[in-house]
């Protein structure tokens, strides 16, 4: 029995084979950032980290270093107060958006659709230009502050939510949003009661994407809220590097730490990812 899986298929020695070597060549680039992260910046610098079990120059000082940097805790309370709106708004918004293109007639309602889905194509640098002037002195002039980073984060995955949330919802039982009319449930009603709950892998899914996309932005988070009170973590880590790459110990640290919350979240919600996103790409 130890050849068929669960669903009663025969296991493939060739999948067995690629799978823990692609497990291993991806682990590896964080194996040598946590042994580098380790290491002095002289042995680091003249040893490669897969020789550090007999070359040495271990040290804790680098985290030390980091975690004492008043600067390091602040970014990082800023990216998480970057990263949980810039979250939440974007699924809130696609979710009834979805909802209408799934549930609701309306005219141009697919042409709608395809609009939405092709933005996903348009490269997001294009629209930096115009934000700035819209978002600056010459604009709304809340350039610097964590809501044009929410308003930018939200525009910017909105169309990716609404194309995953809305294949999910395709697959819903269509008898039970009938049922809720029939009894009188209004849209409001039938969507928070019903279609939310049981579209929650889909919304799991894009929150998990959403998240360790914003919380590893570095263009945005430089271009509308600078190197000021406000930057993020990403941010602080870039320019922890000199010019003449001084503080690369302290970088290998600080990214090391920064990767503990994405860490965490993707960890709790990994079991939706998978069937979020391949929710609806086959219907029968």
């Amino acid at each position: 029995m130890n050849g068929i899986m669960k669903d009663g298929r025969k296991r493939s020695p060739l999948a067995m084979i690629t799978m823990p070597l692609l497990v291993i060549l991806w682990t590896i680039p964080t194996i040598g950032l946590l042994v580098t992260s380790l290491r002095t910046r002289e042995a680091a610098a003249t040893t490669g980290w897969w020789t550090a079990l007999w070359e040495g120059g271990w040290t804790w000082d680098n985290y030390v270093s980091v975690l004492t940097d008043p600067s390091v805790t602040s970014s990082l309370i800023n990216s998480v107060v970057v990263a949980v709106p810039a979250t939440v708004l974007p699924i809130m918004f696609a979710a009834f958006a979805a909802y209408a293109f799934t549930f609701i007639s309306f005219p141009g309602k697919d042409a709608l659709f395809i609009i939405i889905v092709a933005l996903m194509v348009v490269p997001i640098q294009v629209a930096f230009q115009p934000m700035l002037d819209l978002l600056g002195p010459r604009g709304l002039g809340i350039n610097g502050q964590f809501l044009a980073v929410w308003m930018l984060h939200t525009g910017f995955g909105m169309p990716l939510a609404v194309y995953i949330l809305r294949n999910y919802m395709t697959t819903l039982p269509g008898s039970v949003v009938e049922s809720a009319k029939i009894d009188g449930a209004s849209h409001f009603q039938t969507f928070w009661r019903l279609v939310a709950p049981m579209s929650s892998p889909a919304i799991a899914a894009f929150a998990t994407l959403q998240f360790l996309w914003v919380w590893n932005d570095l263009l945005i988070a430089k271009l509308f809220l600078g190197g000021g009170a406000n930057k993020t973590i990403i941010v602080t880590l870039q320019q922890m590097l000199g010019t003449q790459g001084q503080g690369a110990e302290l970088l290998t640290a600080g990214a090391f730490i920064s990767m503990v919350i994405p860490m965490i979240v993707f960890f709790s919600l990994q079991r939706f990812l998978v069937r979020g996103m391949t929710a609806g790409s086959v219907k029968g």
